[in-house]
């Protein structure tokens, strides 16, 4: 491997674009060596200005390529187990958007096939990780500052939703940043879900029940819950409330100016996650790169992706039945203890 991570973006949509930029402007030990779209005129147009990048159509393309020696994947989740696989193949290092794949059953092949390999080398995009306040809060829950963690409240609100996001988009592409948050918080495995449909507002789509109540329990007993509003319309607010023996820890509320002037008070609400998250990102991609140069992981494992896809299933058929949803997890692989 180069001194300089030679990355392939596969996917030059909103997510893979930014993860473009972020690679060449902010990012060190890194470089874009290729972008890879389906639409060719886009993958032209996401190196414009990146001196040595090329524009490939084939993620097979990339993978041959011996200018590539790491692969960033923000394609749709339901394009990722074919590319995996085929990386891991290539053993070169991985950063793959959540999800790993959309179901459990896929994503444990790729935990097989990584276990098989013998050593990490797939990262998953959950970057709430890298925020600041998150990292706070996991800190005081493992230092124990405050007693024993006993629950946790979660607010996930979005101004609004895209065309044909469907009831279980909510859980698989919105409550899934919970479920990992709940898990790297705790340290643990989360065991049942169950999911309430209260009274909804009429800003929702048709077929939509939003806003909707998650209930979940992990190993040790505690309890969390998520508040999950995807038409809140007043902007994109995520925000966590923990309940110590000794305390309570909130992060993830309003920051920022707080003016008072012309007998009003107020300051600003996020408009949407790439400005509440985005130096999160930055954390996120540096601590791969960083790693990967020394062969080792930055972050979330496929183990972690695993994980969430099965807690996602639960969530979806909670949602769907009303019931206590139980977890299922195979049995952790050595290489994720």
């Amino acid at each position: 491997m180069s001194p300089t991570l030679r990355v392939a973006v596969i996917g030059a949509g909103r997510m893979g674009a930014d993860h473009i930029q972020r690679l060449h402007h902010r990012i060190s030990g890194a470089e874009v060596a290729a972008v890879v779209d389906i639409d060719e005129a886009r993958a032209n147009a996401a190196i414009a200005g990146i001196e040595g990048a090329v524009a490939l159509t084939d993620a097979q393309a990339a993978l041959d390529s011996p200018d590539v020696d790491a692969l960033l994947i923000a394609t749709p989740g339901f394009l990722h187990h074919d590319i995996l696989l085929k990386a891991l193949e290539r053993d070169i290092p991985i950063l793959c958007e959540k999800p790993l794949t959309p179901d459990a059953a896929s994503s444990w092949e790729i935990v097989q096939a990584e276990a098989k390999l013998g050593r990490k080398r797939i990262q998953v995009g959950f970057m709430r990780r890298y925020d600041a306040e998150y990292a706070q809060l996991r800190a005081l829950v493992a230092g124990g500052e405050l007693g024993e963690l006993l629950m946790l409240h979660h607010q996930h609100r979005n101004p609004d939703t895209p065309a044909g996001f469907t009831n279980e988009m909510l859980i698989n592409d919105s409550v899934v940043h919970e479920f990992d948050a709940i898990r790297f918080f705790t340290n643990e495995e989360i065991t049942s879900v169950q999911v309430r449909l209260g009274k909804a507002t009429k800003n929702a789509p048709a077929g939509q029940h939003d806003p909707q109540h998650v209930l979940i329990e992990t190993e040790s007993g505690v309890l969390a819950d998520v508040e999950i509003y995807v038409n809140a319309l007043f902007g994109y607010e995520v925000a966590t409330q923990a309940s110590f023996e000794t305390g309570i820890v909130s992060i993830g509320n309003d920051s920022g100016p707080y003016v008072r002037t012309a007998g009003k008070w107020g300051g600003n609400v996020t408009p949407g996650f790439e400005e509440r998250f985005g130096a999160a990102y930055d954390t996120e991609i540096q601590a791969w790169v960083d790693a990967a140069a020394k062969g080792e992981l930055g972050g979330p494992s496929a183990w972690d992706g695993y994980a969430t896809a099965a807690c996602c299933e639960a969530g979806v058929e909670a949602q769907r039945t009303g019931q206590k949803v139980a977890v299922k997890l195979n049995a952790k692989p050595s290489l994720y203890s």
